[in-house]
């Protein structure tokens, strides 16, 4: 059964970062209100891969301080983050020994509902 509701997709690429390099900034286009624990999903994958507490988003960050808070976002690509300028705070992050599947509601692109049977 899972221990969390809800899960964030995160490409691959970032997932490692936050599980293995002490990513806690998630780069988003938009704010969030959700606080809390919370799965980690790695996009097209169908598998929850772990989970992170999400503590906190803060304002949109700009170009200078994109360069500033390198080792908190870990994007190479600084263009990227013209788009995706707020950074959601991660602490806590666990990964799972073995991932665990889910079923994807179509149309899920940043968060998926969870139900406790796997």
């Amino acid at each position: 059964m899972f221990n969390v509701q809800r899960a964030l997709i995160v490409r691959k690429e970032h997932l490692d970062h936050i599980f293995d390099d002490g990513k806690v900034f998630e780069m988003r286009s938009t704010r969030t209100n959700i606080r809390g624990r919370v799965g980690l999903i790695e996009a097209g994958s169908g598998l929850v891969y772990g989970e992170v507490d999400l503590v906190g988003c803060g304002n949109a960050i700009s170009d200078a301080h994109a360069v500033e808070m390198m080792e908190y976002h870990q994007v190479d690509n600084l263009e990227l983050l013209k788009k995706w300028k707020y950074p959601w705070f991660l602490s806590n992050p666990v990964r799972y020994k073995e991932p665990v599947p889910y079923d994807h509601p179509a149309g899920a692109v940043i968060w998926v509902k969870l139900n406790n049977k796997i």
